[in-house]
């Protein structure tokens, strides 16, 4: 299915909503598995590289996409960092970026509600289930075969090898992770050279955050 302008980041960002319960499940790090999903855009296109360990910009380039035009003057304007670094950065900032372009774009819709009947909150409502259901099938597909990995389409790689580093556990679980460990990393080179190191960057983030997690909750 053809899914029109959507950036890989958008996509990502779809792939994590339960279209059952119309909300985002089993993605908790879902803002570092976006900002990767953004810089794995920079690289693609060249516009990042990666130099002595450190991500290094092309300085002045801009892509007329705000929300990687953020990214790169923020690179820019900051101190040298690596991948993992700027996985983890003022993330949320990009993930915010994203979903106002989806509002935007009718794929989301914002309401209020209120957090254990007292505290207002916006809750974004999905607007077009029936795409994000193919979406996940296509990528869940690519994750798993049987279409040999160098056929798979590159975006496909990336957002397969993306959901399954940033542990979108409703997408695969740690078993399916395990089980085709062998495969993603073959798409990961199908993807291209720079997907690989920032894979293994969110990876890193994300266990990172979740034990912060664990011990935060006295595990």
């Amino acid at each position: 299915m053809p899914h029109g302008s959507l950036s890989v980041p958008a996509r990502l960002f779809l792939l994590a909503y339960d279209t059952g319960k119309d909300r985002g499940a089993g993605a908790p790090d879902l803002p570092l598995a976006i900002r990767a999903a953004v810089l794995a855009e920079l690289a693609g296109r060249e516009l990042v590289h990666e130099v002595d360990g450190i991500v290094t910009p092309v300085l002045g380039a801009r892509t007329d996409d705000p929300v990687l035009d953020q990214l790169m003057e923020l690179i820019e304007e900051s101190r040298p960092r690596k991948w993992r670094g700027w996985i983890t950065h003022r993330a949320r900032s990009t993930h915010a970026l994203v979903r106002e372009g989806l509002v935007e774009d009718a794929y989301l819709r914002p309401g209020r509600r209120r957090v254990l009947g007292l505290f207002p909150s916006t809750h974004y409502a999905l607007e077009r289930a029936g795409y994000v259901e193919i979406l996940r099938a296509e990528v869940l597909g690519a994750a798993t075969g049987p279409t040999p990995p160098a056929e798979v389409p590159r975006e496909d790689a990336t957002l397969a090898v993306l959901a399954a580093s940033g542990h979108f556990r409703a997408l695969l679980s740690s078993r399916d992770r395990r089980h085709h460990k062998t495969r993603l990393e073959a798409l990961a080179h199908r993807a291209g050279p720079h997907l690989p190191p920032i894979a293994r960057a969110l990876e890193k983030a994300v266990k990172s955050a979740e034990e912060a997690r664990t011990n935060g909750g006295g595990g």
